[in-house]
């Protein structure tokens, strides 16, 4: 029973660490963390981490790999779309279509020059780290005397930003809560029926009890962020966004092959190319995809802030990178989960708002972040020396 609870303790330590933290600023907030408009934050001002910590789970699971540009990225498609849709009034769909165009360009450049040119990721990202800020703030500065393009159309903000099913501050929204409710049953369905799956196979499964008693919990969890969510307004539009993306990453990395692969290209490069996955391939997609997920980070973004301008996505690739290293992803690849990629963003989200409410110096926040990070790291490690 010590060696179950001492597993347990090992296997859960971010999501204990995650409570406690929330707990800690509850506390030295005097409650305003638990207010109901704090969990709607909580999801609105950190939407880009969920986001962009998916492409960059992807580009780390090949071999601790990253991308240093999605930073300066979001500010370059932030200035390209406030031109298009601002100063030239383009149409919404095809402005859109437009910017992801161009991330499809750049992850393709990129993705070449590091899957076929074999230049070091954080090399070839380092390029457009510095590259792309310049060349989003020389398109806004070239546009406006204030060096902000503002405001984007309504029919743009619509779909990133906004409630579903408005209802007033403090007034119980009554489809946020059945949508909680749904998704309790969908858990219990889902983790259940994985359960029986694993038992018919004869393969070792979690006990009836415990596999309750973790059932029971989540739903919990998520009746009281459904709860605290229609209390605030509704269901915020760009938490669907998340909800789809996160998903859909979850369903890639577990139950696709080309998921399966960027596993094995992590795990030992070398044996992967013998075995006959193309490794150069994989490498490409990781590229593409950030490229591409990193477009739709800026769209939310942008809907947020509702302008363009020169320090959007200013250390975006940072948190990022402390959200997959914080939720267990390995720094060398091959082992990381998007549930636990999200159990990181979720801290790193958790740390913002908290010093925020302390009104925390900006300084200090980062360098609590950077502790945090590297007590990630050296807890992957020292836990992986002692497996050995």
């Amino acid at each position: 029973m010590k060696k179950d609870v001492k597993t347990l303790l090992k296997d859960n330590t971010m999501l204990i660490v995650l409570v406690l933290v929330f707990v800690f600023f509850t506390i030295t907030t005097k409650g305003m963390m638990f207010q109901p408009m704090q969990f709607n934050a909580l999801i609105t001002q950190n939407a880009y981490v969920f986001i962009l910590a998916c492409g960059m789970l992807m580009c780390m699971l090949t071999g601790g790999n990253i991308d240093l540009s999605c930073g300066s990225f979001v500010c370059l498609i932030g200035a390209i779309g406030g031109y298009l849709m601002i100063i030239k009034g383009m149409n919404t769909g095809v402005s859109i279509a437009l910017l992801l165009l161009v991330g499809v360009v750049y992850g393709c450049v990129l993705g070449y020059l590091v899957a076929y040119v074999e230049i070091p990721p954080w090399i070839a990202t380092l390029a457009g780290y510095l590259a792309f800020r310049g060349l989003g703030t020389q398109i806004l500065s070239s546009n406006s005397s204030t060096g902000s393009l503002a405001p984007f159309p309504q029919s743009f903000l619509d779909i990133f930003a906004g409630k579903v099913f408005s209802t007033k501050l403090g007034e119980l929204n009554m489809p946020c809560m059945i949508v909680g409710i749904v998704a309790c049953l969908l858990v219990v369905f889902l983790n259940f029926r994985s359960r029986a799956a694993r038992l018919k196979k004869g393969y070792e499964a979690d006990s009836f009890a415990w596999m309750l008693g973790k059932t029971v919990l989540l739903d919990a969890v998520i009746l009281l962020f459904t709860w605290k969510l229609a209390m605030s307004g509704g269901i915020p539009t760009v938490l669907i966004w998340v909800a789809v993306i996160v998903l859909l990453y979850s369903f890639i990395t577990g139950k696709t092959t080309i998921g399966r692969h960027f596993y094995v290209v992590g795990g030992n490069r070398e044996a992967a190319r013998l075995s006959g996955i193309d490794t150069r391939r994989v490498m490409f997609l990781a590229y593409l995809n950030m490229a591409v997920i990193t477009v739709i980070t800026s769209f939310a973004v942008l809907s947020k802030v509702q302008a363009a301008n020169s320090t959007l996505g200013t250390n975006y690739e940072m948190d990022a990178i402390s959200a997959c290293v914080v939720g267990g992803v390995s720094a060398y690849g091959g082992a990381g989960t998007v549930p636990g990629m999200l159990i990181g963003a979720l801290l790193i989200g958790v740390i913002n708002l908290g010093m925020s409410l302390m009104n925390i110096d900006a300084n200090f926040q980062k360098v609590v972040k950077g502790i945090v990070l590297l007590g990630a790291v050296a807890f992957d490690i020292i836990s992986k020396q002692k497996s050995k």
